[in-house]
């Protein structure tokens, strides 16, 4: 399947920040417009991409393509004044057989175009979740085809989200308006088509036309980022909605690996300051546990996720909460019975994680997902460090190690058993 890409527009509204680059390729929570959309349907299985541009993007769009490994052809749009439905006419010539039909300034979540790709026709959305209902295309629905479309109705079914999967037949319609017209929209050709809708409502998607719409999808982007599962009470209650906001500030500076670096860095740096105050000490580890969940945020809205980035990650905090929880009991100078407590207490924090990981390891699926009930437990380390906090902001640091011990140990025996029963059920 190949897919037709719109980007001949100038991007008026965006101002300044058009006049070297086009709509497309501006940044959006870290990556380029396009090449989100383009790297999805890649993945799908999108052979080749037909790209229809103006000449004034002509070397910048070549650039961008020939930058990653991609099937392409570059069609140039002499007159965009014509109109979007013109742009789409000259892709005729380059299209074979079903394709895909998206705007170069639209952003889609990944579900979205998994299933839009096995549709056919308009997709509409019937929701509108994360989009303006007032600007927004609408679309006028009879008999599984658009009757009327466009941002002038004012009853209406669904709206347009600038997505589509068509076949060859399409271009006939667009050349007949085009003769017809000097100036000939997308919405029209649809119109003219009575094209099928195909519903894929709920999901996040919305089109980028001004400055203002960059700073909402940054933000949307990095709120869907938030992990769905593995998050403590604490991440969900607390450091999430503190991460979120810092990773919208960063997320087009840094990438997750500096992130990662710096959230090491400063956990380590909360564990010297253990030698100088204990309740400071707490507070920084605390906030080392925030921005710790940066990283992932930036990585998952900037499409840069990566195994191995995940296992840096592991390993790196699993240093942090060591340094953090020995600088303590050296500070504190423990007695014999007291170093056993705090073995304990440093094992059991360490077996938290790796109960899980092992069980993924050993049945190569996600313990979280299998067994619901393992998220009601407590004791992940985002709750640890909160507690801890608490316990040395009150300098009762051998009754943390003794509540560590406890409750660290407990929910692993909890997970073995609630390992154990779901493996017997199947």
């Amino acid at each position: 399947m190949q897919a037709v890409v719109l980007a001949a527009g100038l991007g008026t509204r965006m101002g300044n920040l058009t006049s070297n680059l086009p709509k497309g390729l501006l940044k959006v929570a870290g990556r380029e417009i396009l090449y989100r959309n383009l790297k999805v349907l890649q993945d799908l299985g999108i052979k080749e991409f037909v790209v229809i541009t103006n000449p004034k993007y002509e070397d910048v769009y070549k650039k961008f393509l020939n930058s990653w490994k991609l099937n392409y052809k570059l069609v140039l749009n002499k007159h965009p004044e014509r109109g979007n439905g013109y742009s789409l006419y000259l892709a005729k010539d380059h299209v074979n057989d079903k394709f895909v039909l998206i705007m170069s300034d639209h952003i889609y979540e990944e579900e979205l175009l998994k299933k839009a790709i096995c549709c056919e026709g308009l997709i509409v959305d019937k929701v509108g979740a994360f989009i303006s209902p007032e600007e927004a295309t609408r679309v006028k629905i009879k008999g599984e085809r658009v009757e009327d479309i466009g941002k002038h109705l004012n009853t209406y079914d669904a709206f347009d989200t600038g997505l589509f999967v068509l076949t060859p037949e399409i271009f006939k319609f667009a050349e007949a308006l085009v003769n017809k017209k000097s100036v000939v929209e997308l919405s029209e050709v649809i119109k003219e088509a009575k094209v099928k809708v195909c519903e894929v409502s709920g999901y996040f998607w919305m089109d980028v036309d001004t400055p203002e719409d960059i700073k909402k999808a940054t933000k949307l982007l990095i709120r869907l980022s938030v992990k769905s599962k593995g998050d403590g009470w604490i991440s969900k209650l607390l450091n999430r909605k503190i991460s979120t906001r810092i990773s919208y500030f960063l997320v087009n500076h840094f990438t997750p690996n500096q992130i990662t670096l710096f959230t090491f860095l400063f956990g380590i740096f909360s564990a010297v300051a253990v030698w100088w105050s204990i309740p400071i000490a707490g507070i920084l580890y605390q906030v080392s546990s925030i921005i710790d969940g940066v990283d992932g945020e930036i990585a998952r809205a900037s499409m840069r996720t990566s195994k191995l980035g995940g296992y840096i990650d592991s390993v790196l905090d699993r240093y942090v909460d060591f340094a953090f929880l020995f600088s303590l009991a050296w500070k504190i100078k423990p007695s014999f019975n007291m170093w056993l407590v705090i073995l304990l207490a440093v094992f059991g924090s360490v077996m938290v994680s790796y109960s899980t990981e092992r069980y993924k390891a050993s049945f190569f699926e996600d313990m979280y997902q299998k067994v619901p009930a393992l998220k009601f437990l407590p004791g992940k380390r985002d709750e640890r460090i909160f507690a801890i906090m608490w316990f040395c902001v009150f300098n009762k640091i051998k009754w943390m190690f003794v509540f560590l011990a406890v409750l660290t140990n407990l929910r692993v025996l909890l997970t073995l058993i609630l390992a154990c029963i779901h493996k017997e059920k199947n």
